[in-house]
């Protein structure tokens, strides 16, 4: 369900590209040296965006280190990384660790259960130092795995769910700012959890798996629809953004908000357009 919210590479500036790995690679080192090998596979883009948008609204002081790593062997890579670069790997952590519990707990996948137990560790000592953020995630994933066994078409109450769950993990701080990243969080949120439901919805339907827009399908303007209530659920989350005193790294974080989370939605209308004159 993550991924999603990420940069549009060609509209992006080559410095700040450049500072946009230096994020990503940055919580990638944090992860590795605070929770190993297995945290490192927990990396998210969404939660570099948290790292961006947090780091610059509350004007970080943001470190510059060059590593090498085992994807890039051969050149140092320029890693960016601050108080904040930890909360977030400490909130990828989370929530991998949740999903796999979530995922054992419904289908008795095996390996879900192994990297849940990987995770069970470090993810308790998380909990223990979050547990606003940890209740949050754990209530929206029960809400979310009720949603699935009553089959509910309720978009607005499924995809709710996810948007509580991303709004408590972008209060970084509870302070003036506190409102403002709750509506963005909570309708990013919601946008990640409609365009993977999106995404997903074909094969969902071929293997007979739960997918809430299964009832939206059926209406002729099912197209229409879906592209109205993403630009909605988008729109409300820029609208607080531009509220935010947000200047530093700004222009990659307009990037990603503006273009980037778009990046998945029009790889599927190309490949429909395709499939259509084919």
């Amino acid at each position: 369900m993550f991924g999603y919210v990420t940069i549009c590479e060609p509209e992006l500036k080559v410095k700040d590209l450049k500072k946009y790995r230096g994020y990503y690679c940055g919580l990638c080192r944090v992860l590795k040296e605070k929770y190993g090998f297995m945290g490192q596979l927990t990396l998210t883009y969404d939660m570099t965006f948290a790292v961006i948008l947090l780091s610059s609204l509350y004007e970080s002081s943001t470190e510059m280190e060059m590593h090498r790593c085992k994807v890039h062997p051969l050149r140092k890579q320029i890693m960016l990384r601050n108080e904040i670069t930890s909360y977030a790997a400490a909130m990828n952590v989370l929530l991998a660790y949740y999903h796999m519990d979530d995922d054992w707990q419904d289908e008795r996948k095996v390996s879900s259960l192994m990297t849940k137990s990987m995770l069970q560790g470090r993810a308790r000592r998380i909990i223990a130092d979050y547990p606003r953020q940890s209740r949050a995630v754990a209530d929206a994933l029960r809400e979310l795995a009720v949603c699935e066994k009553e089959e509910s078409t309720d978009i607005d109450r499924t995809a709710g769910c996810f948007g509580r769950l991303m709004e408590e993990l972008f209060v970084y701080r509870e302070d003036i700012w506190e409102s403002n990243l709750r509506r963005m969080g909570f309708f990013l949120g919601k946008f990640i959890y409609i365009m993977d439901a999106y995404e997903d919805l074909p094969e969902d339907m071929e293997k007979g798996r739960y997918n809430p827009l299964k009832k939206l399908y059926a209406e002729p303007d099912y197209e229409e629809r879906m592209q109205q209530i993403l630009c909605m659920m988008i729109a409300e989350s820029t609208a607080e953004f531009e509220r935010l005193p947000c200047l530093v790294d700004v222009d990659i974080l307009r990037n990603i908000l503006y273009d980037g989370v778009w990046n998945r939605y029009n790889k599927i209308q190309m490949k429909k357009s395709e499939e259509q004159k084919k």
